[in-house]
């Protein structure tokens, strides 16, 4: 299993030229914030995020893909916004 620390990183990591800021809270769930770097506007925030069922790659992916699918349907009248 990842540790919570390189599971951050995997998940801050794939929303690049995006950032993302991946918190954990208290009881142990992950929240992530995407915002643009520049302005500081938080384009989504995914909160209660089980870290019990990340245990790999797939489930990571998947996670990653659910995120991105979200935030593509929130800015459909966006196309400055630049996701991968």
């Amino acid at each position: 299993m990842l540790s919570t620390l390189e599971l951050r990183h995997i998940i801050e990591s794939a929303f690049l030229p995006l950032s993302c800021e991946c918190r954990v809270n208290p009881g142990g769930s992950l929240q992530a914030q995407i915002f643009e770097p520049v302005s500081g506007r938080v384009e989504l925030l995914v909160t209660g995020i089980s870290t019990a069922k990340l245990n790999g790659n797939r489930e990571i992916s998947k996670l990653i893909a659910g995120i991105r699918y979200d935030l593509k349907a929130t800015h459909v009248l966006r196309p400055d916004l630049r996701i991968r």
